[in-house]
């Protein structure tokens, strides 16, 4: 899958059990959306995604395993996400707040923080999110 232009790649949370349940939820249709700070595009010094732009799907091992295109992208206050993203991010979320708690739990982790650089960091209702709603064009084969 990868030509000459490689796609950037699409991360999901940090390699290991937790990126490999989201990229297995992508692959099953049930993830069509994703949630990150803006901030982190801010420390990154990284362009915003846009509408039809496509990516590589990347798994826990490095590997691609889809190709992903963006159809919307929304920036907004942490305190304006809603049910149908709760529900897109295709977690088993029923409501706005157990997507909330399962994400400030990541937001919240070691890990986070220190690709932040701040070790306390925390979200409130004004932190500005980054949403993008994808859809899978090109799936890979499965390892095996």
């Amino acid at each position: 899958m990868t030509g000459p232009h490689a796609l950037k790649p699409f991360l999901l949370a940090f390699p290991g059990p937790l990126r490999d349940r989201l990229v297995a939820a992508v692959l099953a249709g049930e993830k069509t959306a994703t949630t990150g700070l803006l901030v982190e595009y801010e420390i990154e010094n990284e362009d915003l995604p846009e509408a039809g732009e496509r990516s590589a799907l990347i798994d826990s091992d490095g590997r691609e395993v889809a190709v992903v295109e963006i159809t919307e992208v929304h920036v907004l206050p942490l305190r304006d996400a809603d049910l149908r993203l709760a529900l897109g991010e295709g977690e088993g979320y029923r409501s706005v707040a157990e997507w909330r708690e399962g994400h400030e739990r990541f937001w919240h982790s070691e890990e986070m923080r220190e690709a932040l650089g701040d070790p306390e960091f925390l979200v409130d209702d004004g932190t500005m999110l980054v949403v993008e709603w994808f859809r899978v064009v090109e799936a890979g084969q499965p390892a095996g």
